[in-house]
């Protein structure tokens, strides 16, 4: 190989690592530019898809859970994701909102997007060790999914609540918080510009070698810009007294498509 073609190889790698930073930045971005829904209840259907004596059945459900346990459930339906993955837009929403404690991080999202045929599971720190990403996605596809699939959105979802729920009260004794290994509670710390960019180079590349690399620094991003718990396209409350409690969640749970 000639220093010219090593030249050129290494100026198109230059490329690929910059494009794929540049990628990531802009998913970030999108996240932001999204309008969520207000937390308006422990049901949120803002896709109109749940029948009212359904919603009602599953809001009691939800306000049992929450008063025996002190476990945050939240069920929502959105008309679009806007162009979003539903991975980072469900992490984003539960951050959002600020579901569970905010000492134990015990929050869930059932999170529904009929127009782009999604479901996500998302499960706060607290509970990943008791609502697994395993026993997340078994739900989705066995007891969510297949009611999609014949229109019963309704049976789908109060299915999908009924088997959370008998997840998550199993073993009471297991409702204890994971160890607290979040980004946002990092000390903050002072590089110079070269150790900074050197460190962006490198996770642009990975990004760029390792798609699946990406979910995680998106991830890790979202966590560290919603560390604030500000943010201007939703609000962690509603107009009917509802509210998160502060928690948080990492990425954790399953998705599902129909």
């Amino acid at each position: 190989m000639t220093a010219g073609s090593t030249t050129r190889h290494i100026a198109m790698g230059g490329r690929r690592v910059a494009g794929g930073f540049i990628a990531l930045l802009c998913a970030v971005v999108a996240v932001f530019a999204v309008n969520f829904p207000a937390l308006s209840g422990r049901v949120v259907d803002q896709a109109n898809i749940i029948p009212a004596a359904t919603r009602a059945a599953i809001e009691q459900k939800l306000a049992d859970l929450e008063a025996k346990s002190g476990i945050q459930l939240v069920v929502a339906t959105v008309t679009s994701l806007e162009g979003q993955e539903i991975e980072p837009y469900a992490n984003a929403l539960f951050r959002t909102w600020k579901l569970g404690q905010k000492e134990k991080n015990n929050g869930v999202l059932l999170l529904v997007a009929p127009k782009e045929h999604r479901v996500r599971i998302e499960v706060g720190y607290g509970l990943e060790g008791t609502l697994t990403d395993a026993l997340s996605k078994v739900i989705s596809s066995n007891a969510i999914t297949p009611r999609f699939k014949t229109g019963d959105f309704a049976g789908g979802i109060s299915r999908g609540v009924d088997d959370i729920i008998t997840v998550l009260t199993t073993d009471s004794a297991d409702w204890q918080p994971r160890p607290a290994l979040r980004l946002d509670n990092a000390p903050s710390s002072d590089p110079t510009n070269w150790i900074i960019f050197a460190v962006l180079l490198v996770v642009a590349a990975l990004c760029v070698v390792f798609p699946g690399f990406r979910w995680f620094v998106l991830n890790v991003a979202l966590n560290i810009l919603l560390s604030s718990g500000s943010s201007s396209s939703g609000s962690s409350s509603g107009g009917g007294g509802f509210s998160g409690g502060g928690g948080s969640s990492g990425g954790g749970g399953a998705s599902g498509s129909w």
